[in-house]
This record gives C-alpha cells, sequence and structure tokens, in this order.
C-alpha cells in the first residue's frame, strides 16, 4: 500500500513539474487586462510573459517560445488574426496552440474569422477565468501528445 502511494505522489509532482515548465505569451493591448490575467496564471504555476500589441508578440514568440498564446483579436496596428496568420505559416511555430480573446465578434463571425486563421479556440470578453484556465489546460494536455502537430 506505502509503495502504491508514494507512486501516486511521484507521478502528482511530475504532473506538476510539467506544468510550471510550461510557458503562456498573452498577448493584448488593454494592459490591466494583461495584468491580471497574467497574475492568475501565475498563481497556477504558469511562466507568463506578455505584448501589448502585435509586433511585440512576434518578437517574444521568437524570444520565449511560449507553449500556448492567448491572443486578442482586435488591437491597433497589426491585429490578432494577422498575427496568427504569421505564426501558422511558420514551420517553427505553426503548432502553438492559440486561444483568441475578442470583444467584438459574434459567436459566428468569431469561428468563421478563427478557422480562417488558424485559431483553435475562441473566448469573448468578458470571459470566466476559471474557464480559461480550463482551457490553457485542455489545449496543453493535447499539445503535449502531439494533436497540434
Amino acid at each position: 500500500m506505502g509503495q502504491v502511494i508514494e507512486r501516486i505522489v511521484n507521478q502528482l509532482r511530475d504532473i506538476v513539474c510539467k506544468m510550471s515548465d510550461q510557458t503562456i505569451l498573452i498577448v493584448d493591448d488593454e494592459k490591466n487586462l494583461l495584468l491580471v490575467l497574467k497574475k492568475n496564471l501565475e498563481m497556477e504555476g504558469f511562466r507568463v510573459f506578455t505584448a501589448e500589441n502585435g509586433l511585440e508578440a512576434l518578437s517574444a514568440v521568437k524570444e520565449t517560445s511560449p507553449d500556448l498564446i492567448v491572443l486578442d483579436i482586435s488591437m491597433s496596428g497589426m491585429d490578432g488574426a494577422e498575427v496568427s496568420t504569421e505564426l501558422k505559416e511558420n514551420p517553427r511555430t505553426k503548432n502553438i496552440p492559440i486561444i483568441f480573446l475578442t470583444a467584438l465578434y459574434s459567436k459566428n463571425q468569431e469561428i468563421k474569422k478563427g478557422n480562417f486563421v488558424g485559431g483553435n479556440v475562441f473566448m469573448s470578453k468578458p470571459y470566466e477565468i476559471d474557464e480559461l484556465i480550463e482551457m490553457i489546460n485542455l489545449l496543453l494536455a493535447r499539445a503535449s501528445i502531439g494533436k497540434y502537430k
């Protein structure tokens, strides 16, 4: 019995260590949203980097090699759809899961635009943080078993 419990504890420790190694890039031009979301994800054990626009996002992807990107669609300059298109065209970044956040489109418009640029998931603003974290964990788990490759 003691060996079984020890094995379970070790497995749980491995899972927690793997999750804490996960890097997330949040891209949004709303600075307050960036800070709040960054804090929430760090409390969940993720390493989090932020960018306030599309060009910063592309640079951050090169520097940080994120495991997942949370990407606002509507930003001035290069929007989220353009960022996603560039990432999906690059063999090095094409498999990074993306969660699009938006307040501007209806669900049907979101899905259509996301499919066009290779988006994985859409979440409308405002969103529930628990739902976002659940989706992040799901996409990271799928990516770890090769669903995005």
